[in-house]
């Protein structure tokens, strides 16, 4: 029988408005992912523009972390999967066209099974 992949969701809630949360949220999830976890972060509220090109060139670095961009970045390439609120991102007039690659649309009831299935949560 094969080995059960442990399962993680990061819930970040914040943008550049609270850099340190957002850069933490990124740090925790990079971590995991580099350890072979199955790692999504899940952007809702004003996380979304985390997601919106070029945003995070604008953020100041914080808590002594990496550039937001750079974490996300990696994030990505080490597999980690990002996904993007919906209603979110419609209420603050953010087309799909303008996220970064990679970035997946979702919604409520997605979100809800993937909580279902995972092994950890967190919110940030």
């Amino acid at each position: 029988m094969p080995e059960k992949v442990e399962k993680i969701v990061y819930y970040c809630t914040h943008g550049g408005e609270d850099a340190e949360k957002a850069s933490i949220c990124f740090a925790m999830a990079g971590a995991a992912v580099a350890l072979d976890l199955d790692t999504t972060v899940a952007l809702q509220g004003s996380a979304v523009y985390l997601a919106q090109k070029g945003y995070t060139d604008h953020v100041p670095q914080a808590g002594g972390f990496s550039p937001l961009s750079k974490m996300i970045s990696d994030f990505r390439e080490l597999g980690g999967k990002l996904l993007v609120c919906k209603p979110c991102i419609a209420e603050r007039n953010i087309e799909e066209t303008d996220l970064i690659d990679g970035a997946e649309i979702t919604a409520a009831g997605t979100l809800n099974l993937l909580a279902l299935e995972s092994d950890a949560h967190l919110v940030y």
